[in-house]
This record gives structure tokens, C-alpha cells and sequence, in this order.
């Protein structure tokens, strides 16, 4: 990137974080020893996530704009998020911001989709599949029939998120969402690889993958990937 005054050096990806108070595990991208590069966060204030996921919730744009400016400001070169819907703002943060922007893991779909076996297409593992509308998809750029499987809403997971209840075990957490991603696979088998739209289910990306015997992308998959565009690595 250009040079630009800068007040920190060396950190490529700014994380745009929601307001929660939930346990981020590792392998979360709230979590800084998810990462083996350098990242910088700015919590979104009042963006919770029960704002951001409800369809009728506030806009929380000006707010999403601003905090991505200061971390400019301050030095990152590209920015992302800890929530996969905001893929509803994805046209609108990369028009405004400096640097690239990707704010979901939902941006993966299509290429995803491009990448599989004659027959198969991904299916989209989500937080809640009854608040992830067509909306979202056509933000994404994914296409509007990508089946969405979503947890249950009574499940753990979803309470312990939206309520920020962070005394949940690890192991009840995981139960559910295995549970889910079996009976996800065994719904469709035309699903040839998972997208995770949450960011709070890529601590379980590798159990998933033993599980079903598919890909599994999430947002792990995707900032690795920003990162490596950002900062390529040197060989010679």
C-alpha cells in the first residue's frame, strides 16, 4: 500500500467488531490467537447482534463508516468484520472506504460455487437462517437459490450470542453445531462444500470438515486470503 502517516505500522487487517460480551474462542475472529499476522480491532458500539442480524433492525451503516475510518486512519490496509451479515453492506463500505473491504464470509459463495463437481453446490451454514434473506445473498454477489441452513433458534448458540452469555462450555457449543451440520448434509446431497456466514462458528470449521468429509470455508478462509494479498509473501 502507499505510504500514509500512520500511527501503527505493520498490521494489514482491521476487524470491525459488534458490541458482544459472549466467549470468543479460538478460531473465532474476535479471538487474536486466531491469527498468525497482526490484526486491529474497533468495536462497533451499539452494534449488537441482535441489531444487526434482525431484517428490520437499524441502519447501522454511518456508524460501520466511521469506525473504518479511524482504523484507516490509524494504519490498517484493508478492513473485515465479525459478522457475516453485514454482507449487506459490502457495495456500500468498499464505495466509501480507502482500502478493500471484505465484510463476509459470504463472499466466498460464488467462487465456492464455480470451484465444485458437475452436481454439487455449497450450502450456507448460518447463525439464523430466518434472519439471512436474499438480501444478503445478492450483497454476497451468491446466488438467491444457495441453500441456508441455519442453528436452531432455541439452540445454545444462538442465545448465548444474542444474550452475551459467556459461561457456555466450549463442548455444548460444538455439539450443536455438529448436530447441525449433520443434519444440513443429510437434508441436500447435492451440498458439495459449506460456507460458515457466522464468524462464531469457525472454532469448529475442522470438526465440521472431519463430520461431513466436505470443504469448509469461513471467515478464516477469507482473511487468510485478504491477508495474503495484502502483505504477499517474499520467496526469493
Amino acid at each position: 500500500m502507499p505510504d500514509r502517516n500512520r500511527v501503527y505500522h505493520g498490521v494489514s487487517i482491521g476487524i470491525l467488531m459488534l458490541d458482544t460480551r459472549f466467549e470468543r474462542f479460538n478460531g473465532d475472529i474476535g479471538n487474536a490467537r486466531t491469527w498468525p499476522f497482526p490484526v486491529q480491532y474497533r468495536v462497533v458500539r451499539g452494534a449488537t447482534p441482535n441489531r444487526v442480524t434482525r431484517p428490520e433492525g437499524p441502519d447501522m451503516l454511518d456508524a460501520f463508516k466511521a469506525a473504518a475510518d479511524e482504523m484507516i486512519d490509524a494504519g490498517v490496509d484493508g478492513i473485515t468484520t465479525t459478522c457475516g451479515f453485514l454482507a449487506l453492506y459490502q457495495r456500500e463500505l468498499a464505495d466509501y472506504c480507502s482500502v478493500p473491504v471484505a465484510t463476509s464470509a459470504l463472499l466466498q459463495v460464488p467462487m465456492v460455487a464455480r470451484i465444485l463437481p458437475k452436481g454439487k453446490r455449497p450450502a450456507i451454514l448460518t447463525f439464523s437462517a430466518e434472519s439471512l434473506t436474499s438480501r444478503h445473498l445478492e450483497a454476497a454477489g451468491a446466488d438467491a437459490a444457495t441453500p441456508i441452513y441455519g442453528m436452531p433458534p432455541k439452540s445454545e448458540f444462538q442465545r448465548a450470542i444474542r444474550e452475551g452469555d459467556a459461561s457456555v462450555p466450549f463442548g455444548t457449543l460444538r455439539r450443536e453445531v455438529l448436530e447441525t451440520a449433520e443434519r444440513t448434509i443429510r437434508a441436500d446431497a447435492s451440498i458439495g462444500a459449506l460456507v460458515l456466514e457466522c464468524t462464531n462458528l469457525a472454532p469448529y470449521s475442522r470438526d465440521i470438515g472431519r463430520l461431513t468429509g466436505l470443504p469448509v470455508f469461513d471467515i478464516v478462509t477469507l482473511v487468510h486470503w485478504f491477508h495474503r494479498s495484502l502483505a504477499p509473501e517474499r520467496f526469493v
